[in-house]
């Protein structure tokens, strides 16, 4: 393992390319403001270096919440976003982190879906996105890095991605919501009778109640 000294990189830190990309958003961006203790702990636990955007994004933020928070990327853990990328991926995939992981939690949304970087778990591209759909219960390949992914948070076409599953009054509804929290539905997104979501029922649920649920019933069809 690498000290905390070797990951931290102040010459070639990859925070200055993180943080023209949130300049340039088009999409509206929080930036969470990190805990130094917390963030230490965070990039020596995740061995990756500040050069990268990933590392620089955990080192320098307690997360980013996109679109009003619709999507909340992982960094160091913040109030707003009680979960650090580390934190959260422990046991996630019966493996711990320092082990042979078979991918990596790296984002979520508030319908319960998880963007993860594959490392051999959900399909044979290593290194690219995948996205756990909450309508199909399943990984989806994105075939993008994870700069690309970050890029396309801040500015890419979200409305798009979601547009089947974004309510009426879903802005409104968010502000209820916090970072640990996803909304459930019913009937459920993967069912043929949830087609109009304005129609289905909607609670509140903590987050790891909907991932190891969502992981249950995938692991039943």
């Amino acid at each position: 393992m690498k000290i905390l000294k070797q990951l931290i990189n102040t010459e070639d830190s990859g925070w200055v390319l993180v943080q023209k990309w949130i300049e340039q958003a088009t999409n509206p961006v929080e930036i969470l403001p990190r805990t130094l203790s917390k963030a230490e702990k965070e990039l020596l636990s995740i061995q990756v270096t500040t050069r990268s955007p990933m590392g620089a994004l955990i080192y320098e933020t307690g997360g980013l919440l996109v679109d009003h928070g619709w999507l909340r990327i992982l960094g160091s853990g913040h109030e707003k976003l009680d979960r650090g990328i580390v934190e959260w991926n422990f046991h996630k995939t019966d493996h711990q982190l320092n082990s042979d992981i078979q991918y990596l939690l790296i984002a979520d949304d508030v319908l319960g879906g998880y963007f993860a970087i594959n490392n051999g778990g959900l399909g044979d591209v290593i290194g690219k996105v995948y996205y756990f759909a909450p309508d199909t219960l399943d990984w989806e390949n994105l075939d993008v890095s994870y700069s690309e992914f970050l890029t396309w948070a801040l500015s890419g076409n979200i409305a798009l991605f979601y547009e089947l599953y974004r309510w009426e009054s879903w802005e409104k509804d968010l502000r209820s919501l916090n970072g640990n929290q996803v909304f459930s539905f019913m009937p459920p997104l993967f069912t043929k009778e949830s087609k109009n979501i304005n129609n289905n029922h909607r609670k509140i649920v903590p987050i790891t109640e909907n991932y190891s649920l969502s992981m249950e019933l995938k692991s039943q069809i």
